[in-house]
């Protein structure tokens, strides 16, 4: 795994994929940073960290598209499949690899906090700590998603739109659960919807089935992603 986590981490900062993607990560969260807490002087940042749903939806797709589209491209595949590597160990270096990527972008938010304690004093140190934690949890989980669609796809485009289309369906799901006249479904809609419960925690309500489910989205993609290069291995 470490080895696997090495070579991707280094792949994402030898080209521009991880520049571009913490680049623009950083300029929208600033902008929100500037126009609501330093222009009206707030210390509450769950606006900053709600707005970074959107962001995410569209970035993530982008850094997790090549993990497995690139090394079919590069005809690297079947050296990797056929390595004496466990495949959870492939697709986990992976994942963490993407994960390490985020966690730099996600570090603009220790600059904003240090700037909040500065001017104000102090800030919600609770919801703050919940809300980067749930942000965390929330990038693992698309990245998973991400990581299981390009395994499943040889092309890096097609990659990042089935990603983004999954991840914006899990979005959309509890918007029309309220639409929907039959009760058992509506509640499964809403179960199965990540805004939410993200925005639970943005709210500075730490809900551990929250934790949960999130949790358990991360690995059942990623168990899905090893089922899918299993099968590859043996056809």
């Amino acid at each position: 795994m470490g080895a696997i986590f090495r070579r991707e981490l280094k792949a994402y900062f030898t080209s521009p994929i991880a520049y571009i993607f913490i680049a623009v990560f950083y300029v929208y969260t600033a902008t929100y940073f500037v126009n609501t807490n330093l222009y009206y002087g707030l210390t509450d940042m769950s606006y900053i960290f709600t707005s970074a749903f959107t962001i995410m939806m569209f970035l993530l797709p982008l850094l997790t598209m090549r993990l497995f589209t690139e090394e079919r491209r590069q005809r690297t595949d079947q050296c990797l499949l056929t390595a004496p590597v466990n495949l959870f160990s492939i697709v986990m270096g992976k994942f963490l690899a993407s994960v390490c990527v985020f966690l730099c972008a996600m570090a603009i938010y220790g600059v904003y906090i240090l700037v909040l304690v500065s001017l104000a004093g102090s800030v919600a140190w609770a919801t703050v700590i919940g809300n980067l934690f749930a942000l965390l949890l929330l990038g693992a989980s698309f990245i998973a998603i991400g990581t299981f669609i390009s395994a499943t796809t040889e092309n890096q485009v097609v990659a990042a739109i089935l990603s983004f289309i999954i991840i914006m369906a899990f979005y959309l799901i509890d918007m029309l659960a309220g639409m929907v006249q039959v009760e058992w479904l509506s509640k499964v809609m809403a179960a199965l919807g990540f805004y939410s419960r993200y925005a639970e925690f943005s709210q500075g309500i730490f809900s551990i089935p929250n934790i949960v489910f999130f949790i358990s989205t991360i690995f059942i993609f990623n168990f899905l992603t090893v089922r899918v290069l299993e099968k590859r291995r043996w056809s």
